[in-house]
């Protein structure tokens, strides 16, 4: 029996610019949908578990139509509950070369925004789970929604399921001041954390010295003692912070850094060429999540975490259609891009 994975968090409409144009030039969007713990949820399907996805969405044809793309790779959407005002929307304008890529949001009053942990069965929900994870995103929409994202790891802990956070800092949602208050107190319930350079910073407090990220510039002993910090304070089982190297917005630097309390493990680095950049630490997520549930070593977890990631940066859109083929084929070395015959 496949090993089964409870996300919850946002979906949302995302309305793209096609071939790189910017918001001002474009006469027409690309639509699909995502979110960072739905696009965990479909990587782990695809990887041939049981992603099973808690949300809101409004009882529209909107929200049908996100639910629906869900279902399309597997999702297991028996828990979304329907109603509430809206769905979700951001506007992505993908950046080349030196230009960065911009999110503009419009997700104010989002059905799952004004939700209760009363709405859920978490009995039902997590029945046979093995896993739970949630992302800083998720609290940072709402008082309520960061009161749902408690209620849920309370519930998935008492029941010894296995949880994990993506720090996800998202500056255009919250403050430092109040991410590192609301964070501090999900991190009590948290098994494994996941994050990068940044929202160490942002999301708990916790600096890494002589980091510049505009500058693409990483020094891995100073995440080292960040990570001793959050082990001494928090006492999570694994640690993980993907390293982003940004040497311009179509070319990074990707690896990443996963830490037991014991010892440190550097991954393979992949130089990636973008084409959407989008999910990628989701796509971390799930690769690991993947590893660790499926027996892998914490080092083994973290390579084919780092793979899975490092594909997504070649495939459009929110989620990564990176098999499971694909990923090990790329641990085992082959990058070459050959084309497959």
């Amino acid at each position: 029996m496949s090993k089964k994975v409870v996300t919850l968090g946002e979906i949302m409409m995302r309305l793209s610019t096609p071939d790189f144009k910017r918001f001002v030039q474009s006469d027409s969007f690309d639509v699909t949908y995502g979110g960072g713990e739905a696009n965990v949820a479909a990587a782990l399907c695809n990887y041939g578990l049981n992603g099973t996805f808690v949300s809101k969405v409004p009882d529209t044809a909107i929200g049908q139509a996100a639910i629906n793309h869900l279902r399309r790779y597997g999702v297991d959407t028996k828990f979304v509950a329907r109603g509430g005002k809206r769905l979700g929307i951001y506007f992505l304008e993908t950046g080349a070369s030196m230009r960065a890529s911009q999110v503009v949001y419009d997700r104010a009053d989002a059905s799952i925004s004004e939700t209760d942990a009363s709405e859920f069965d978490w009995d039902e929900i997590f029945e046979g789970a093995d896993w739970f994870h949630t992302t800083g995103i998720t609290p940072a929409l709402s008082d309520r929604s960061a009161a749902l994202t408690l209620a849920a790891l309370k519930a998935a802990k008492d029941r010894g399921i296995t949880t994990s956070i993506d720090l996800n800092y998202r500056k255009k949602l919250w403050s430092k001041e109040k991410a590192r208050k609301v964070m501090t107190d999900l991190c009590q319930y948290v098994d494994v954390c996941i994050g990068n350079e940044e929202d160490a910073d942002t999301s708990l407090g916790f600096k890494a010295g002589d980091t510049d990220v505009t500058k693409g510039e990483l020094n891995l002993d100073g995440f080292k003692d960040v990570c001793k910090q959050m082990k001494a304070k928090f006492n999570f089982k694994y640690i993980a912070s993907t390293l982003r190297e940004s040497h311009s917005a179509s070319d990074n630097g990707w690896s990443a850094l996963v830490y037991d309390g014991n010892e440190f493990h550097h991954t393979k680095e992949y130089n990636v060429r973008i084409i959407d950049r989008v999910g990628s630490g989701d796509s971390f997520a799930s690769g690991f999540i993947y590893g660790l549930v499926t027996g892998k070593s914490m080092k083994d977890a973290a390579e084919f975490g780092v793979a899975a990631s490092a594909l997504k940066h070649t495939i459009p859109g929110d989620l990564n259609h990176a098999t499971l083929s694909d990923v090990e084929g790329l641990v085992g070395g082959d990058g070459s891009g050959r084309v497959q015959r």
